[in-house]
């Protein structure tokens, strides 16, 4: 047993010796700090830490990393230490024994146990610390995707505006998060070197299915049933004369009771398509149930159903209709009606629909000198054209500025070319096809005087349109000074 114990002790003599070098002691820092890092995180993720996608990275990816890095680090400085000392010809012929007399052991072990506790608490604090940040919005929206300026300040003004960016653009575990940020390297680079595209262009092709983000808080079984829709607008008169629409909208459930939602996403119902990449013309849509058996093929005129393959399509999803349920972005007339109905541009004051809308759409080369511009004009419309209104109603008219800018601000980003309708949006039919992107669009493949249907009733049921009293309102007793929420 001694000759053994003197045998391994004499082999690793000489790399003790060679280790003392630069290169190899960063490589040992390297692999103390991932190896204690790992240690770290470990239990975290078997008690279900996974949920945070970020994890992910720092123990599959970027832990490897230093630890290899390491390991490779402290051979390559061994090696070029004995190769000097070999030229120099003061490579030693013996090795001072292994025990704690050998100073150069000392050392060694004196230098790992350091840095291991150091190690061991920077890097608990900061690996708490950083998987925490990089799970905020502030860093999705602010730090290293500052590129992301109109997502994220139509995120900050959205229902969504209190759910982590990463819950829907990542959702839980790493095999997810490794997937979008590999994708997503690309988008590193185009930051750093200035060659992104503007607009960021949509729809995000590689997020994950709805059902594991969106219907982890929405769910599609759930029936809705009908939902009141009071819609408000006001002229471009003086007196801003205001009007209501007031549908009933057939909300339904995915659990087999109809409406929209049972239409789209009932018990065995699975609709693909083929559209082109903005989703916004659509090629073909096959229909699907499985609990009935019936199947149904639509195409658009340009497309012989011989060449559609169905399996190659997209399965429909929440994110297909709802394609902007927290980047909302508005045109300027709708924008304006709903400043106006909640108060932050005053409606009694002349004329400021139509004028505000004439300076929302002038041509502005950053959101500073639209702030500027918008405050100018309207100040000065009023001085020319109404100056009893600039004397006897100033609080409102600084409100009616303040509310068109931050209307400019939410909606509009000249350095992303973001401009009014760059971004279309698909709930509805009113200012962009949505709908009627099938419905209407697409015939039967057996027969051409078949179409997917287009019955307004069937999605609601028009109570009131464009009244300034409507008589239903009254009945159901909302017919107050405020407008309902939608």
């Amino acid at each position: 047993m001694a000759n053994q114990a003197n045998g391994w002790r004499k082999w690793l003599s000489p790399y003790v010796h060679l280790s003392g070098n630069w290169i190899s002691l960063v490589g040992v820092v390297l692999v103390t700090t991932g190896a204690v890092l790992w240690i770290t995180l470990l239990p975290i993720i078997l008690r279900g830490f996974t949920d945070n996608p970020y994890a992910g990275i720092l123990t599959f990816m970027g832990l490897p990393t230093i630890i290899f890095g390491g390991l490779i680090l402290i051979p390559v400085g061994i090696s070029l230490r004995s190769r000097r000392e070999r030229n120099k010809g003061i490579y030693p012929s013996t090795f001072p024994p292994l025990d704690f007399k050998n100073a150069e052991l000392r050392r060694l072990l004196f230098f790992v146990g350091v840095t291991t506790v150091v190690n061991l608490i920077i890097g608990a604090q900061l690996l708490y610390s950083g998987v925490n940040y990089m799970d905020s919005v502030t860093f999705c929206g602010q730090t290293c995707h500052t590129v992301m300026q109109p997502e994220y300040v139509a995120y900050e003004h959205s229902p969504h505006a209190r759910v982590a960016c990463v819950e829907c653009h990542i959702g839980p575990g790493a095999s997810w998060f490794v997937r979008s940020k590999l994708s997503g390297s690309y988008q590193v680079f185009a930051t750093i070197f200035n060659v992104y595209p503007r607009p960021i262009p949509v729809p995000v092709t590689n997020l994950r299915p709805a059902r594991q983000t969106c219907e982890q808080c929405h769910w599609p079984a759930r029936f809705e049933g009908n939902r009141l829709v009071i819609i408000p607008h006001y002229a471009d008169d003086e007196t801003n004369s205001l009007t209501k629409t007031v549908l009933l909208m057939h909300i339904g459930g995915g659990n087999g009771q109809g409406g929209i939602h049972g239409a789209h996403v009932g018990p065995g119902i699975t609709i693909r398509y083929g559209s082109d990449p903005t989703r916004q013309k659509m090629n073909w849509v096959e229909y699907s149930n499985a609990e009935t058996g019936k199947k149904a093929l639509f195409v658009n005129d340009k497309t012989d159903p011989k060449t559609v393959n169905p399996a190659s399509g997209r399965v429909m999803d929440c994110i297909d209709c709802h394609n902007q349920p927290t980047h909302i972005f508005h045109l300027p007339g709708d924008a304006m009606d709903e400043a106006m109905a909640n108060g932050s541009i005053p409606a009694s004051l002349p004329y400021v629909k139509k004028e505000g809308l004439v300076l929302l759409q002038e041509k502005y080369s950053s959101r500073e000198e639209a702030a500027k511009k918008i405050s100018a004009g309207l100040i000065a419309f009023y001085t020319q054209k109404y100056p009893q209104v600039i004397a006897q109603q100033r609080a409102d008219v600084s409100r009616a500025v303040k509310g068109l800018v931050a209307v400019y601000q939410q909606n509009v980003f000249p350095k992303m070319n973001v401009n009014w309708g760059t971004y279309p949006n698909n709930l509805g039919h009113m200012n962009f096809p949505g709908c009627f992107r099938c419905h209407g669009a697409l015939h039967a493949a057996n027969d051409p005087n078949k179409m997917v249907p287009q019955d307004c009733n069937v999605c609601h049921n028009l109570l009131s349109m464009g009244e300034a009293n409507p008589k239903i309102l009254t009945d159901l007793g909302l017919a107050g000074p405020s407008t309902p929420s939608q």
